[in-house]
């Protein structure tokens, strides 16, 4: 997706919190929407209503033979359309590219990113200048962050920031695959006006690091807690500059089903409830997106207020065991475990879901 150009140029949280919190992700935040089941015209699959209106293609890109779609994480687009994927994958199959690449027709372009098998997690775009490049972070046994063109060359590579004072000892030095508050287990990055950004740790040490624009560690804030400024399980991040709000940080505080506002340097703002595990955040025009690991895609516009909510299916997902491992129980227009999504340039979406065969899924903008 095209973002804002600088001014220079474990599961283990996840089930946990789903079999203990769904009181909390059941609340709906006021003048929420009802949710709009899908409905079929011929072979379309439509969801939502009124001005928002999608059809959805699931399965919409293709990999050639060679390669196997495994746990698909992240999404995101360049200027030319391109959707970059990413996904875990197995740690034993070295030699498989992480990161696929699409183009806007949905077909196979290229493949690269071996160095992040077994951990792949976050991938955003960002156009510096006149280049445009791709911010990779990586958890598990993986344990690192990344700078690399649109083509796999890597810019540069950065393990845990010791500097912080917050991680074990060795903890840079010799990656493993050892999960707490005193590892680094990064997923998401936000980018700023001055060329820096913010890297979410969000399965490790709970806390944000800043970064300058030569990606040096800069500060950190936040830290593990019971909200207000701390969190359990910061998974998403995001700079929300839609027009007539004032920029601010905007953080997907997953095991507490809620989105925390911050200002840039960290300081508390606000909480938006009524969410199912929410993972990520992208913005496009006045609104706002937030997948839901609860099975649902939930839209808002420029007050927070939401305004669609589309295929959902968790109240069958948080009952029937299973699912994400077993297609013949995945329903068209439903969603099992969306785990990102980003805007195209025409207001389309693409979903990433936390499956264990993969799935990215194009919700085509009709409205």
């Amino acid at each position: 997706m095209h973002r804002p150009s600088p001014q220079s140029v474990s599961r283990r949280q996840f089930l946990a919190a789903s079999a203990s919190t769904a009181a909390a992700a059941g609340t709906v935040l006021a003048g929420a929407p009802f949710v709009a089941t899908a409905s079929k015209t011929d072979s379309q699959i439509i969801l939502g209503e009124g001005d928002h209106q999608f059809e959805a293609q699931h399965d919409w890109p293709q990999l050639p033979e060679k390669y196997d779609w495994q746990t698909t994480h992240n999404v995101a687009v360049d200027e030319a359309g391109n959707l970059y994927v990413i996904h875990e994958g197995r740690a034993e199959l070295k030699d498989h590219p992480s990161i696929f690449v699409f183009d806007d027709q949905g077909r196979f372009l290229r493949a690269f990113g071996s160095q992040f098998q077994g951990g792949g997690h976050g991938i955003e775009v960002r156009k510096e200048g006149s280049e445009e490049f791709l911010y990779v972070c990586a958890y598990q046994q993986v344990k690192s962050f990344a700078k690399l063109t649109l083509t796999g060359e890597t810019v540069w590579q950065q393990f845990a920031p010791m500097e912080s004072g917050v991680y074990a000892d060795g903890e840079a030095e010799n990656p493993q695959k050892v999960w707490g508050r005193d590892r680094f287990l990064p997923t998401n990055f936000a980018f700023l006006d001055d060329g820096g950004f913010l890297l979410a740790d969000g399965y490790g040490s709970f806390y944000i690091h800043r970064y300058d624009k030569d990606g040096k560690w800069v500060s950190k804030f936040g830290g593990p807690g019971e909200g207000k400024g701390k969190f359990a399980t910061p998974h998403g991040i995001w700079i929300d500059r839609r027009p007539g709000r004032e920029e601010q940080v905007a953080i997907c505080d997953r095991a507490h089903h809620t989105v925390q506002y911050l200002t840039l340097d960290g300081d508390y703002l606000d909480t938006l409830t009524g969410y199912g595990l929410p993972a990520n955040i992208d913005t496009w025009q006045d609104l706002l997106v937030v997948p839901e690991l609860h099975a649902r895609i939930s839209i808002l516009d420029e007050k927070n207020n939401v305004v669609a909510r589309l295929g959902d299916d968790a109240a069958r997902i948080k009952s029937v065991k299973g699912i994400r491992n077993d297609r013949q129980q995945w329903k068209d227009g439903r969603f099992v475990h969306p785990h990102d999504a980003c805007f195209a340039s025409d207001g389309s979406l693409f979903v990433a879901e936390w499956v264990s065969t993969g799935r990215i899924t194009k919700l085509k903008r009709l409205s």
